[in-house]
């Protein structure tokens, strides 16, 4: 191999680790904000998510209280803060949002749960959706729109 080929290849291998450490950068802060940013002691700013159980984070989705509901929601909502057990296999599997209308995360951040319909023999199309920051969605045609679950209402 010349000094020209190996300058060449070590040329390439810089280039795609430098790609690869931007990739990786862009996928931790479009994933959810997750590298740490400066911020006075004491003060928020509008991207932190509080820890479930707290204030019904903002989506920018349209909204429903938790008390609209159906009672099937509320028994599905019941389960997932007792942490199961769950009517359907697929329930607490991982929710992929390939639909893109919820707020975009990392890959594992949401999980999917049954909210049984009457009337239907199989799951339905209605379900709820839990972030891993304690968000909350609710659909009634099976992915192809969301409202925000709001808490507590």
């Amino acid at each position: 191999m010349t000094q020209r080929s190996r300058t060449h290849l070590g040329a390439w291998g810089l280039l795609a680790l430098a790609l690869g450490v931007a990739l990786l950068l862009w996928g931790l802060t479009a994933g959810g904000d997750l590298l740490p940013t400066s911020n006075p002691a004491g003060s928020s700013t509008a991207q932190e998510q509080p820890a479930a159980g707290g204030p019904t984070p903002d989506s920018g989705l349209p909204r429903v209280a938790e008390s609209a509901l159906p009672k099937q929601a509320h028994t599905t909502l019941s389960l997932i803060r007792a942490g199961g057990p769950y009517p359907y296999e697929a329930d607490d599997g991982t929710f992929g949002n390939r639909e893109r209308l919820l707020p975009r995360q990392s890959s594992r951040y949401y999980r999917e749960y049954t909210v049984r319909t009457p009337g239907e023999g199989d799951r339905g199309p209605r379900r709820i959706i839990a972030g891993a920051d304690g968000d909350l969605y609710w659909t009634t045609d099976h992915y192809a729109s969301f409202r925000q679950i709001e808490e507590g209402r």
